[in-house]
């Protein structure tokens, strides 16, 4: 059985909060409006992941929350991530590769630039930039996440807000 990992740029934040790290960004109206509406796309096309693994900077957080209004992921199956922050490719594919094998489909959920060039080194298709609040769902020709990037891999599909059926 493949497995098949879905990588998310969190929703568009604020850059308007004076006094706000980074780190502590929260989401902007439009990202408010996005998130809920991707984890809708993702529950009609039968994608919602068995486990999720989340950065904890606040912006990600708070699309992780909105979005699994609709995907509806047991908090049993979510996790926090201190690694993805700020993360390089290689970490994240170490996170990936460290999965347990039980489970047959993930949700990352993190930042640029590294979400773009993972979904890019994963998938053999370059992608230059994910928007906020983009999906990139790849299927792996594998059984095993250890195998994340040494395994044959296609882009199932990549979705973004303003992307309209």
């Amino acid at each position: 059985m493949s497995k098949v990992l879905y990588l998310v740029r969190h929703a568009k934040s604020s850059w308007h909060q004076p006094g706000f790290s980074d780190f502590d960004r929260p989401l902007n109206p439009r990202g408010d409006r996005d998130a809920p509406e991707m984890g809708q796309r993702l529950k009609l096309r039968n994608a919602v992941p068995e486990i999720i693994i989340c950065s904890p900077a606040r912006r990600a957080v708070e699309t992780l929350e909105l979005m699994n209004e609709n995907m509806g992921v047991p908090a049993e199956s979510i996790f926090m991530q201190k690694r993805i922050y700020e993360a390089s490719t290689s970490t994240l594919l170490e996170i990936v590769r460290g999965i347990d094998n039980q489970f047959g489909s993930a949700m990352l959920i993190g930042h640029n630039p590294s979400l773009s060039w993972l979904a890019g080194e994963l998938s053999g298709k370059p992608v230059q930039n994910m928007p906020t609040c983009s999906v990139a769902a790849i299927a792996m020709e594998s059984d095993q996440w250890e195998n994340t990037g040494s395994a044959a891999a296609g882009m199932l599909f990549f979705d973004y807000p303003k992307n309209t059926p």
